[in-house]
């Protein structure tokens, strides 16, 4: 298999890997955001307990879509850690504290409020500097010979603070419609009356960035502007999809708002991915410049066949086992 194909065999894994984990892993962090504004207590409860059995199984994705980087493209790691080393540390430590809150919470009577802070905190800082990191790949790197040559905070710009503030109202809005699905009563009502607002919030950053890009990416702004085809179906779709949020919460439908939540995500996701393409480090690399070598891809290749079926099929089955409502006083733990 020559080293073209399997390049692309890798972009595709990599490119599926981490848009499962934005899906799946999405809602719960969309959760935590949501946590100040909830009702009650009992709401709190069940927003946790809506998505404890299945937050851990999510981010396996991160760490299948980190590891099939660092052994398909290892010289992206040689600038993608150096120039975003802060950024990647924040997210991580949100994601412990949000991980350390799930399992305190349930057992702490005194302290709550503190796993509370903890599970919000930690949630809204892994969702900003995820936002962040994508607003600093959209608009470059300074980069010499594959080296990362720029200064320890320059990922963080008047933009990339746009895009990660951006994705927090993503998530919420995916955390508010995943609670129209698994809740009912107050807490399905309260759902049900902050999803168009999160929506409004939602279009409105997204239409700031895609105004903004094209003055930040040359490439982008030829991509998009010199080349005015299919590319902009999935500006359409995802817009049509949030039209599909909107009248689903009207009509007070259940699983379509989240479906089409999703929906959003997927195509600003491949928006963002043909924008790019096939662009790996802004502003020139491609992915077969940064790819290592068809021994090593096809090494781990063979792997990947094995790991990828085995991860799919136990989340399926772990979401039809947690399927159906969750109501108060009722939970996982």
């Amino acid at each position: 298999m020559e080293m073209f194909d399997l390049t692309l065999i890798w972009a595709f894994i990599i490119g599926f890997g981490i848009m499962m984990y934005v899906l799946m892993d999405g809602f719960d962090l969309g959760l935590g955001i949501l946590y100040p504004f909830a009702p009650d207590e009992d709401a709190r409860d069940v927003m946790m307990n809506s998505v404890a059995p299945i937050w851990d199984g999510n981010e396996t994705w991160l760490v299948l879509g980190g590891a099939g980087l660092l052994g398909a493209f290892p010289l992206v790691y040689s600038v993608f850690l150096p120039a975003l080393y802060i950024g990647v540390f924040l997210m991580l430590a949100g994601l412990i504290f949000r991980g350390v809150a799930f399992e305190f919470r349930f057992k702490s009577r005194r302290n709550r409020r503190w796993w509370n802070r903890a599970f919000c905190w930690g949630s809204a800082v892994a969702a900003f500097a995820q936002g962040a990191v994508v607003g600093a790949y959209i608009q470059g790197f300074p980069v010499e010979d594959f080296v990362y040559v720029g200064g320890a905070f320059d990922w963080l710009t008047p933009f990339s603070v746009l895009t990660g503030l951006g994705l927090m109202a993503g998530y919420a809005l995916l955390g508010a419609t995943w609670l129209i699905l698994k809740s009912e009563g107050h807490v399905q009502d309260w759902a049900y009356k902050i999803t168009p607002l999160l929506l409004a919030l939602v279009l409105f950053v997204f239409a700031v960035i895609s105004l903004w890009t094209p003055f930040i990416n040359p490439l982008v702004r030829e991509r998009w502007f010199g080349n005015m085809q299919l590319i902009w179906i999935f500006p359409f779709l995802a817009l049509a999809c949030s039209f599909l949020v909107y009248r689903s919460v009207q009509k007070r439908r259940e699983s379509v708002p989240f479906l089409a939540t999703i929906g959003i995500y997927v195509f600003t996701y491949l928006g963002l991915i043909v924008s790019k393409w096939p662009v790996i480090v802004p502003p020139n690399y491609t992915l077969w410049d940064a790819a290592s070598a068809p021994e090593s891809q096809l090494f781990l290749l063979v792997g990947m066949v094995f790991v990828i079926p085995i991860i799919l099929a136990y989340t399926a089955w772990t979401y039809w086992v947690f399927r159906g409502k969750v109501r108060v006083g009722e939970g996982y733990h």
